[in-house]
């Protein structure tokens, strides 16, 4: 038998994709399951693609009992932000945690303040293995943030290039389109098909969205976190398109010199994710589409030159409950428990 794992917010969308990825886990058994407003209710009926799972389709959720949990040998949160530092302070320090949420992504507590109502509960291991170092403090640390969804896309696009020197950091746009499930399951007016179907929003523009700190400190963490000189600046706007997952994230910034090339920018991406296992950089001229990456962990980048406005254009495309959540998760959990770090992942999308 593998290393028993619980699921705190098994109920989300999120939930449901961590449930159905460790389903065909070779190296995890799937222990308590809970839902806090779903507790008693059957796994198969709110995730109904789980049906014939001989572990899922007859289990029920608990309730979020930390004494439950506590019994697995690690622990994925997938709730709400603001909720998982108040069940990981009940949690016995054996347990390794993994909160898919934001509550222990942000290092300054001042940017903490200015994008989330609670107190700022601390900072965890950052969850993003394809950073400089990344897996070397993953596989050390018991706690780990994992990355938000568009966070991920744009910390993949950019932070090569800032790495190299290629980009200015001060001068940085992204515009990214997610799909409907990356606002949760909760029931909205706003999220109604006859709402989302044919129409495309922005929302949380104008330096409002909450991954935007999370964004700055990531892709340039060896300069300062709080604003100043050599500070990363993003203009952040997301927007919400009629699909029910998926990222894509056109990312621009100014070239670091008028002379960088496409070749300059593919380069330095080439060089980044050289032998990396989900995140792959196309071949010139053909660009992302979040269809290519739909069910599996990976990110497809792409990048070019724009010239005449003297700008690096990165585009990247994953799956917001693959790599920007579910996927990725079990990622951390693979180098957090010593496992082959793609056991129960995959790279290849579902076509069409």
């Amino acid at each position: 038998m593998g290393a028993t794992v619980a699921v705190a917010g098994a109920s989300g969308y999120a939930g449901g994709e961590l449930l159905r990825l460790l389903a065909g886990h070779p190296d995890l058994e799937i222990g308590p399951l809970a839902a806090r407003g779903s507790a008693g209710a059957s796994v198969a009926a709110l995730h109904p693609h789980l049906s014939g799972h001989p572990g899922l389709a007859e289990s029920t959720f608990v309730p979020a009992d930390p004494e439950l949990l506590a019994d697995a040998d690690l622990l994925f949160t997938a709730l709400p932000h603001g909720e998982s530092a108040a069940l990981a302070a009940r949690l016995p320090d054996r347990l390794k945690v993994i909160d898919l949420g934001a509550d222990f992504r942000l290092a300054d507590p001042q940017a903490w303040a200015r994008y989330y109502p609670t107190p700022h509960a601390g900072h965890w291991t950052y969850g993003l293995p394809e950073l400089p170092g990344a897996r070397e403090a993953i596989s050390r640390s018991p706690r780990v943030a994992a990355p938000g969804c568009y966070a991920t896309a744009a910390i993949l696009a950019l932070a090569p290039l800032l790495a190299a020197g290629l980009a200015e950091p001060s001068d940085i746009v992204i515009v990214a389109a997610s799909g409907t499930s990356g606002a949760g399951r909760s029931p909205r007016p706003d999220l109604l098909g006859s709402e989302v179907m044919g129409s495309m929003s922005a929302y949380a523009a104008g330096g409002t969205h909450r991954h935007t700190p999370e964004i700055e400190q990531a892709i340039y963490p060896e300069r300062p976190v709080v604003p100043g000189p050599g500070h990363a600046t993003v203009s952040f706007t997301p927007t919400l398109a009629p699909m029910p997952r998926g990222i894509l994230a056109t990312c621009t910034a100014r070239l670091a010199s008028p002379a960088a090339t496409t070749a300059d920018l593919r380069a330095a991406l080439a060089a980044a994710y050289a032998g990396e296992p989900f995140v792959h950089l196309l071949p010139e001229g053909r660009w992302p589409g979040t269809g290519a990456t739909l069910g599996s962990n990976a990110a497809h980048l792409q990048a070019a030159a724009d010239g005449h406005a003297g700008r690096a254009v990165i585009v990247c495309a994953l799956d917001n409950l693959g790599k920007g959540a579910a996927g990725q998760a079990i990622q951390i959990a693979n180098l957090m428990l010593g496992l082959p770090e793609s056991a129960g992942l995959t790279a290849h999308g579902v076509a069409p």
